[in-house]
């Protein structure tokens, strides 16, 4: 088990807030120790998979809480038909493979919560960050991170004080990934109309004691 979490809310901007005024990035940091998950985790994803069979995977996205992101994403100009939800993505590709595979602890730390909850959960390198991140709308010709694409003006982006850190469900700076010598990783959970503050807490907390089980 993992010692007692402190959530966070992080800032939303305020445009951004005035528009969707119950979006929100709740957040933690916890320790990490990159590497391939112990047993436990995988037959953890063993035991997922046998129980996530093909029907279930196609009715996920009824589901109350993968419908709310489908519904934030038609309202942010993205077709969840074409873009999936992470939640959809995570069910396509467990019927593409035939099972959940694992790709290292902190990957299916992050897949076990989505899965578990339907809440999308980001992670962070915690000490490249400044300051406390949050959401808010991009503007026209900054760059993601210190030297990826630039960004057209009104996308909404993960930031922290000095720039923009992803754009929220796409493209990510890769400086801020966490990599072999994170020791510490920043959980952010997305939260937005319709989905209650209990799955919220809970991806993180189950995103947490997963990472928890490293060797």
């Amino acid at each position: 088990m993992t010692a007692e979490l402190e959530l966070r809310r992080g800032w939303v901007g305020e445009e951004l807030a005035a528009e969707f005024p119950e979006l929100r990035l709740i957040q933690t940091d916890v320790p990490m120790r990159p590497g391939r998950s112990p047993r436990t985790v995988k037959h953890r994803l063993k035991t997922m998979s046998d129980r996530f069979t093909g029907p279930k995977a196609v009715q996920v996205r009824q589901q109350p809480v993968p419908w709310a992101y489908r519904v934030f994403f038609r309202q942010i100009g993205i077709d969840p038909d074409r873009t999936k939800t992470p939640v959809e993505a995570i069910a396509l590709e467990r019927m593409r493979a035939g099972h959940f595979a694992s790709g290292g602890l902190l990957h299916d730390a992050l897949l076990i919560a989505t899965v578990e909850t339907g809440v999308p959960v980001l992670a962070y390198d915690a000490e490249r960050l400044s300051g406390e991140p949050g959401l808010r709308l991009a503007i026209a010709g900054e760059r993601l991170g210190e030297s990826g694409r630039d960004l057209r003006g009104g996308e909404i982006v993960v930031a922290d004080e000095a720039r923009a850190v992803a754009v929220l469900f796409g493209d990510e700076a890769a400086e801020y990934a966490p990599h072999g010598g994170t020791r510490r990783v920043l959980l952010a959970a997305v939260q937005v109309k319709g989905v209650p503050d209990v799955s919220t807490e809970e991806a993180l907390w189950t995103a947490a004691e997963t990472l928890a089980e490293a060797p």
